[in-house]
């Protein structure tokens, strides 16, 4: 497997390029993060008119939003990409040219930013990092419920020199451990890579499910596909998220339960229930592309840095 490219680390000072490439943000919510970013001593750079476009459930045109992404990209001096929030849309920008990326920098986001994040790994091996976007985390405030866990995000923005371990503060659905490459982010687009050219590798990964708003039955079928693609065959552990807002039916199995059924007979270490992308508890930043332990109950280490000088 060729290496991973790892971005340049984050300085004081950096300016940090914002995009929406996927639904419509409200304002309000980004200046709230605008401002954030500023308390942590970075220099939010967008355009005010590109940022709250409005074209039906899109935050603009596909061929605007590919457009603007293709120009970052491109810029040397974006050393960082962070996005305003999730929703859906990025699927149309991988349909579009191939285009130029340039060297890798700090590209920040969870939900829908997971397609770009497995088309980024998966044609050039791009380190990203899954975690709060400007509208939807850094505007609720470090340590704030809906915000951000600010000690996993400076660590993965700013480590050069060596690993860390972070308390994913969940419970052990399989005991165990595993080594491999962190990779995954939002079931439902994880899913959706299946048949594409960008279909994402899980072999010899460790790999991070989270999402909101599906029903078990959903989770089931959703976990039942990748099992049946053969994307579950050769992990080595599976990190899962809290995922709010998925309540059964009274007398029906819960996601957990889901979780605990169809994953135990995998033979892997498995926990249940990180604070990660969709969830109401500070939200960690976890790196996606670099080597990392799993060792359930609960610590993840992470086994290099993500970022470059």
């Amino acid at each position: 497997m060729p290496q991973p490219l790892k971005p340049a680390a984050l300085r004081p000072g950096d300016a940090i390029r914002i995009l929406s490439l996927s639904s419509p943000v409200e304002e309000d919510r980004f200046e709230n993060g605008c401002g954030e970013l500023r308390r942590l001593g970075y220099s939010p750079s967008f355009d005010r008119a590109s940022i709250l476009a409005r074209d039906g459930f899109f935050a603009g045109s596909a061929a605007a939003r590919v457009a603007a992404l293709e120009q970052t990209l491109a810029d040397p001096a974006a050393r960082a990409v962070c996005f305003t929030r999730g929703g859906y849309g990025v699927n149309y920008l991988l349909d579009q040219k191939t285009f130029h990326v340039g060297p890798p920098r700090i590209l920040l986001g969870y939900s829908d930013l997971t397609s770009l994040q497995i088309f980024l790994w998966q044609r050039f091996r791009w380190v990203t990092f899954y975690g709060p976007m400007v509208a939807s985390g850094f505007d609720k405030g470090a340590g704030e419920p809906h915000g951000y866990d600010r000690e996993s995000l400076v660590r993965a923005l700013t480590e050069t020199k060596t690993g860390w371990s972070i308390d994913l503060q969940v419970e052990s659905l399989v005991p165990g451990t595993g080594e491999g490459v962190l990779l995954g982010g939002c079931l439902t687009l994880v899913e959706t890579t299946l048949g594409t050219p960008w279909e994402l590798d899980t072999r010899g990964a460790i790999l991070m499910l989270e999402d909101r708003g599906v029903k078990p039955w959903q989770v089931d079928r959703a976990l039942m596909h990748l099992k049946q693609a053969g994307k579950l065959r050769e992990l080595r552990g599976i990190i899962l998220g809290d995922f709010p807002e998925c309540e059964a039916p009274a007398g029906s199995e819960t996601v957990r339960d889901v979780a605990r059924r169809i994953l135990t007979p995998l033979g892997m270490p498995v926990v249940w229930g990180a604070p990660l992308g969709h969830t109401a508890r500070p939200m960690l930043t976890i790196p996606l592309g670099v080597r990392a332990s799993l060792s359930a109950p609960g610590t993840l280490h992470i086994l290099e840095p993500a970022c470059t000088l």
